[in-house]
């Protein structure tokens, strides 16, 4: 079982008599990426200034290897810990000396400080930078600088909030891919807050999805993104398509859901009667033309749709779909659509594959990747 670094107990923090975070249980383990996702908000950056005692909660304990953290104590823990925030919190210096901030602080001399620090400037790509003054640095620049102050500090645990969201996408990229390599190398137990659902999946061991101040699911990236608790947290995943239904039956684990616009087959274990959602990734909705054998008695999770707009992109199609009174979409590659050309106004047929549908239902929450 994975070490704790920080833990989280009964934690809530207040402004003014409004209750901005609320969690009852939240742990942070050794070598992990933990994500952070939620609408504006939700509390994920004041979560992450918890956990990296850069704030006090209004009541609640907070750990660091099992030892309690108090105003005391606090500050020796807090060295333990880097931040890399959005706006990078530079002085109007050399790229250099913005980087060796923390080891000066610390007092090191000038040698242990070159000697610790150089590699990080070109591991991040900017050794060549170093005599540069900060002011003429571009956002992916200015950012390495700031990652590069903390990775020197070789904190036990680094927290970055949005540190990307205001670069280009380019310099995101490729700032992305050099940081999930040197995590992949050091093993640095890492915290981020980000926006971008892609992001969280691709860098993330775990995912944290967060609304309204609480936890609302915590666990394996790919468990949280494939199976959300609930409706909010598939929107926060991006599962566009979630379509209500009754469960009129269940046989060998596969339900029978009535919808507004006919009945489709999935796999869930609600009781007959249960309400439930339908949830389905729009990659998953597969659009063709309609043709002699749609409504055939072999036929399952078929839905006649009329094509209410085409919108192109540079390698997927989405089109939005009306099936009676519900709306889909579907994220097609338009290299698949041989001999099918759809248009605006043309009726097709929509199939969904209950191998990737998810049910969102009174008993089809699991047990793994509850937020405590």
């Amino acid at each position: 079982m994975a070490e704790t670094v920080i833990a989280l107990r009964d934690i809530a923090v207040e402004y003014d008599g409004f209750t901005a975070l609320q969690i009852s249980s939240f742990d942070i383990q050794s070598s992990e990426v933990l994500a952070l996702i939620g609408p504006n908000g939700a509390g994920k950056s004041t979560l992450l200034r918890i956990a990296g005692l850069l704030q006090y909660p209004s009541a609640g304990k907070v750990y660091f290897r099992n030892e309690q953290v108090n105003r005391k104590n606090s500050m020796g823990f807090r060295r333990r810990v880097a931040s890399v925030f959005q706006e990078p919190l530079l002085l109007n210096t050399s790229v250099y000396d913005n980087a060796a901030l923390g080891l000066r602080l610390r007092g090191l001399d000038r040698a242990k400080i070159e000697r610790l620090l150089r590699p990080w400037l070109d591991r991040l790509g900017i050794g060549h930078l170093a005599s540069r003054p900060v002011r003429t640095l571009s956002g992916g620049e200015a950012q390495r600088t700031s990652l590069a102050r903390a990775f020197v500090l070789e904190p036990e645990v680094l927290l970055l909030d949005e540190p990307f969201s205001p670069l280009d996408s380019l310099s995101r990229e490729s700032l992305l891919d050099d940081l999930q390599r040197i995590l992949r190398e050091t093993r640095i137990t890492t915290v981020f807050v980000t926006h971008d659902r892609h992001e969280a999946f691709a860098m993330a061991n775990r995912v944290g999805v967060l609304h309204e101040g609480k936890l609302v699911q915590l666990g394996p990236a790919a468990d949280v993104f494939a199976h959300p608790l609930t409706e909010q947290v598939a929107d926060t995943v991006g599962i566009e398509n979630r379509i209500s239904g009754l469960v009129e039956s269940i046989d060998g684990g596969i339900a029978t859901v009535r919808i507004e616009e006919g009945k489709v087959q999935a796999k869930a274990v609600s009781a007959p009667g249960s309400r439930v959602i339908l949830c389905v990734r729009s990659e998953h909705v597969q659009v063709s033309c309609l043709d002699k054998q749609f409504g055939s008695a072999n036929a399952v999770n078929e839905l006649k749709a009329k094509v209410t707009r085409v919108t192109p992109g540079m390698t997927h199609w989405r089109l939005t779909l009306r099936c009676g009174k519900t709306v889909l979409f579907a994220r097609i590659d338009p290299n698949s659509l041989i001999g099918f050309d759809p248009r605006e106004g043309e009726e097709v047929v929509v199939r969904l594959d209950p191998r990737t549908i998810h049910v969102i239902g009174p008993s089809d929450a699991p047990t793994s990747g509850m937020a405590p």
